[in-house]
């Protein structure tokens, strides 16, 4: 379908543009004060009452959650209609930084290394220019402020705590949530651009450990001990076979050992050496299988030297899927805005992790990739999001509310104007 179709079809989004565009400002202050307080985990005090005070004054029902530093603020439309959600997540990560900014991290090896500063920024500034709407909103829209992204399982705390149990409306009359849609800006696309694909887009992840247990002695007669650091190494090169042997290349998965450790010194065969590494994987058919495997692999090696092995698999968050329906609905919508050729079908997903899984395994919903390039760098060859050099192009922000926006305003039925 041409742009000309799209925008009729959905609206001309003028409007939409020039209050996203009037909200910048307010979004760059938020974000580069977030950027300077980061914080890590599920309790982020500081980036919550942030947030809080930014949300002051709107038509939204609020709810701090208790076992995270989670929000939920709700925004109930004149009218009524489903509910939809929209994700911002709120945590840094436990890196130094090197940017060089003018508001670089204050606190010491804490940065938004991952854009989540921009994320919530954008969620924000959305809230605002949607409380404007109110009376145009068929619906309501459920504004997800979520900490721990970064491996702590924020999205299904919140979820666990009673996230998607909302009530009915004032009036008696049912609002499910019937879709969900988050933002993730990334370096490696230039600004005003989006990427996304229907179906699986990111990969679970998973962290291994295994144990390997022999006996140690004296480094000079190794045939009187049963040396567990060859056998380490023999599995970890039997993972790699393992993966390109037994794991189907059109489904694929990753498995990387990131850390070997064995041993005090250097005369002293020890008793254990240990292997630690992370598993990815695009299904969850073929995730399950990695793991059986692994175990395969390191008990038999183990065992054929006459040692043993344990393994531990300790569950990351599972894949993320996009639906296919929803994707190529938020294709449109975000075509509507950007024009042609400026939101792109990624041709495979991405080896890194989401938690707004947890969301998508509930929700039909997807995720959208929000280019931030710095200006005048290539996106090829900027420092990419988790790097302690990261940075983006906050001019991405208005394209962010506007997406944010639009999404609801769209999945609720209401054109753009």
């Amino acid at each position: 379908m041409s742009v000309e179709a799209l925008i009729e079809q959905h609206g001309p989004s003028r409007e939409l543009r020039d209050q996203a565009r009037g909200l910048q400002d307010a979004a760059v202050a938020l974000r580069r004060s977030l950027h300077q307080h980061p914080e890590i985990g599920n309790d982020l005090p500081v980036t919550r009452d942030q947030v809080l005070e930014a949300l002051d004054g709107l038509p939204l029902d609020v709810t701090l959650h208790k076992t995270t530093s989670g929000i939920a603020a709700l925004l109930t439309g004149d009218k009524p209609g489903p509910t939809v959600l929209l994700r911002g997540d709120m945590d840094a990560l436990a890196m130094p930084e090197d940017t060089g900014l003018d508001f670089a991290s204050k606190n010491a090896n804490m940065m938004h290394a991952c854009g989540h500063d921009t994320h919530t920024s954008m969620l924000v500034q959305a809230a605002h220019l949607l409380s404007d709407r109110k009376g145009d909103i068929p619906g309501r829209v459920l504004f997800m402020f979520q900490p721990g992204e970064e491996g702590h399982h924020g999205a299904r705390h919140m979820i666990d705590e009673g996230l998607l149990d909302l009530p009915k409306n004032v009036d008696g009359s049912d609002s499910p949530l019937t879709g969900a849609f988050a933002l993730h800006i990334t370096s490696t696309l230039p600004v005003g651009m989006a990427g996304i694909r229907g179906g699986a887009i990111m990969a679970s992840s998973d962290q291994l450990e295994i144990r390997v247990k022999g006996a140690g002695g004296h480094a000079s007669a190794p045939h009187l001990t049963s040396d567990p650091i060859p056998v380490a190494c023999e599995i970890v090169q039997a993972l790699q076979s393992m993966v390109t042997r037994r794991i189907d290349a059109f489904d694929p998965a990753i498995v990387t050992v990131a850390r070997i450790n064995a041993g005090t010194t250097y005369n002293v065969i020890p008793e254990t050496a240990s292997i630690e590494g992370t598993i990815r994987a695009m299904s969850a058919k073929t995730r399950s299988k990695v793991h059986e495997l692994i175990s395969q692999v390191a008990m038999g090696i183990a065992a054929a030297h006459g040692l043993s092995a344990e393994v531990e698999i300790h569950l990351g968050y599972p894949v993320t899927v996009n639906d296919p329906t929803f994707a190529g609905f938020s294709t449109e919508v975000a075509t509507s805005i950007l024009g042609d050729k400026k939101v792109v079908q990624l041709p495979n997903p991405v080896m890194a992790a989401e938690d707004f899984s947890y969301v998508l395994e509930r929700l039909p919903g997807s995720i959208m990739f929000l280019g931030g390039t710095p200006s005048g760098q290539n996106p090829a060859t900027a420092a990419p999001n988790h790097s302690n050099r990261v940075m983006f192009d906050e001019d991405a922000m208005e394209v962010g509310v506007s997406l944010y926006a639009a999404m609801a305003l769209r999945h609720l039925g209401v054109r753009l104007s």
